[in-house]
């Protein structure tokens, strides 16, 4: 009696965070949908004209300008996160591992804004005198929320590396494998579930970061066409004009939040469509 209680307590659980995800974007639908209607998906999707004081709502700028800037924060997060779990899990002394891994992830604690901070004092004023443009842009959003997203890609990575059976490792080293082919052909496969989970989590942060996103990237209503022009992000426009927004425009700002849950879900479905292929 006591285990199928708590069995179906823990199913209550369960189904109740999936009720409240729906219950959120059913809410934001039903705020958004006059605007779906007035305006139609395909304008309001496909329009780069963004004036709500004439009455003209179109995001296409935002959401390339989200992907760019997700994307970005992905080849810079990835790269430099599945390095250093690796690196920690297999090459680097036990000594090092011990005073690494809290400083990573001490880097999860760090406000956002900070994170911002240091991009408007130090990376900006690098990228313009190096490269030209403003500063504010594409790139400095990717290098920012790439930083932002390594402590969560690296320790997942890491608990996913140190969750491969030994025998693993055992037996690619008994074959005459080096460490490095022993990493490379055996605990990164099998290592891989958890990994892209890890990838998954750091997408996730990426595109839902806010205020980092709005103090570097330049808010730019322009569809970029470079790494160096600015841009505005769905996030950060909503951010930005909810606090006055009324009306039309509100109900604007609610439907932008429907087509980032969408884009968040179809990039979270490719993710796992990924998993299962390999």
């Amino acid at each position: 009696m006591k285990e199928r209680l708590i069995e179906k307590v823990l199913l209550l659980i369960a189904c109740s965070a999936i009720a409240i995800i729906l219950l959120i974007f059913l809410f934001i639908f039903i705020e958004g949908l006059p605007v779906f209607v007035k305006t139609g998906v395909f304008k309001f999707i496909f329009s780069s004209n963004w004036a709500p004081t004439k009455g003209h709502f179109g995001i296409l700028p935002m959401i390339i300008g989200s992907i760019f800037v997700t994307l970005g924060a992905l080849v810079f997060g990835v790269s430099f996160g599945l390095a250093c779990a690796i690196l920690l899990a297999e090459f680097a002394p036990k000594g090092t591992v011990r005073i690494l891994k809290p400083l990573i992830e001490l880097l999860a604690g760090i406000p956002s804004v900070v994170y911002g901070f240091i991009g408007v004092v130090v990376l900006i004023p690098i990228i313009r005198n190096t490269l030209g443009g403003p500063g504010f842009s594409v790139l400095a959003a990717s290098i920012i929320l790439g930083v932002m997203i390594l402590p969560t890609i690296i320790a997942v990575s890491l608990d996913a590396l140190h969750a491969v059976p030994l025998v693993y490792k055992e037996g690619s080293l008994a074959l005459g494998a080096t460490q490095w082919q022993t990493t490379y052909y055996a605990l990164i496969p099998a290592a891989k579930s958890g990994i892209i989970a890890g990838i998954i989590l750091g997408m996730g942060r990426a595109i839902g970061e806010t205020m980092a996103v709005i103090m570097i990237a330049g808010n730019s209503l322009k569809i970029p066409i470079s790494l160096l022009d600015p841009v505005r992000t769905l996030t950060s426009n909503i951010a930005l004009e909810m606090g006055y927004a009324s009306g039309m425009h509100q109900q604007a700002l609610f439907a932008t939040g429907v087509v980032l849950f969408i884009i968040i879900i179809i990039l979270n479905t490719i993710a796992l469509l990924t998993i299962g292929r390999k």
